[in-house]
């Protein structure tokens, strides 16, 4: 019966089971340039291996430059022709952000797809560098930055091209779980409220509603042809799970039944960031590499522009601070 499920076909044609190979079949991306986060292991590495075999010129963006020269040294070994690079970027600093940012902008290169998809999961309370709760800091706020930085070339990229850009929030059905309010506004750094999986899921709706204020930004801006739009990968067994012992031993026992390998959980990535199907489409939340219906809160219009000015003005008041 599981097995049956993961293989039920929606109507892109993909299903569960549909590798990030299998969605991009056939296309022919030569000539764009993307920016993975969270290159260095998991889904992130195959992202990159696969836009890579697609003809895509690849900057991976990666904390650990060791393990991100290793991913990328086994891809150019396996694909003569991809066309990889590396930069560090720590997304829990704000400061490595806009570092990261300056670096790939004044190579003056184009932009036309970037995929936020690093991420950490149920990590115990503390605070990034900026003092700003891990989950949080990590998953939304450092990716909402690097997003801003990041516009302006994707916007000359696509006006300059006359190619569609793609920003891809990689989200989770973990957004589905978070605090009652949805996003804790006022307590984001009350450790007495922290619950390590509520916090992993306020940062994944966080995802979700970035995802979908920026695509009413940008559909409000005459002439700009850049979508956005976020995703689930599917349950995957990926290093993410590395902060809970006994969670990480249960994912090893059940992980051959349950979870998805990296080759079909990269796969929703790969498809929103190149397949013709998506063209035009934004805003949208996408699973199994087919548009799906997020929770009530991740399509509050009202939660989005809230989360998009509490996000504007944390990282103003951070930034005169640093």
């Amino acid at each position: 019966m599981m097995m049956r499920l993961f293989n039920r076909k929606g109507p892109s044609g993909f299903s569960a089971s549909s590798t990030a190979e299998e969605v991009t079949q056939g296309i022919d991306a030569t000539g764009l340039t993307a920016i993975v986060t969270g290159a260095s292991s998991g889904i992130g590495a195959e992202t990159t291996r696969v836009l890579a075999l697609r003809g895509v010129h690849v900057f991976m963006a990666v904390r650990n430059m060791a393990a991100g020269t290793d991913v990328k040294d086994a891809i150019v070994k396996e694909i003569p022709t991809a066309k990889v690079d590396v930069l560090e970027l720590d997304l829990s600093s704000l400061a490595s952000v806009r570092k990261f940012a300056s670096d790939f902008t004044t190579k003056g290169l184009p932009l036309n797809i970037l995929i936020n998809n690093a991420g950490i999961m149920a990590s115990p309370f503390m605070l990034s560098k900026d003092n700003i709760e891990l989950q949080f800091a990590t998953n939304h706020l450092g990716h909402f930055l690097l997003t801003n930085l990041l516009l302006d070339t994707m916007k000359r990229t696509a006006q300059e091209s006359g190619r569609e850009g793609r920003i891809v929030n990689v989200s989770s059905e973990g957004h589905r779980f978070t605090y009652r309010e949805g996003i804790r506004f006022e307590k984001l750094n009350d450790q007495s409220g922290y619950g390590n999986f509520v916090a992993y899921g306020q940062s994944k709706l966080a995802n979700i509603l970035h995802a979908n204020e920026l695509a009413r930004h940008l559909k409000e801006e005459e002439g700009v042809e850049i979508t956005a739009n976020s995703l689930h990968p599917g349950a995957i067994n990926t290093n993410l799970f590395r902060q809970e012992g006994f969670v990480n031993a249960i994912v090893g026992f059940l992980g051959k039944f349950v979870f998805r390998n990296v080759q079909q959980g990269a796969a929703t990535t790969c498809y929103v960031a190149l397949h013709p199907q998506v063209k035009g489409k934004t805003g949208l939340y996408f699973n199994d590499s087919n548009i799906a219906q997020p929770s009530p809160h991740a399509v509050d219009t009202e939660l989005a522009r809230k989360l998009w000015d509490f996000s504007l003005d944390l990282i103003n008041r951070l930034s005169q601070n640093s």
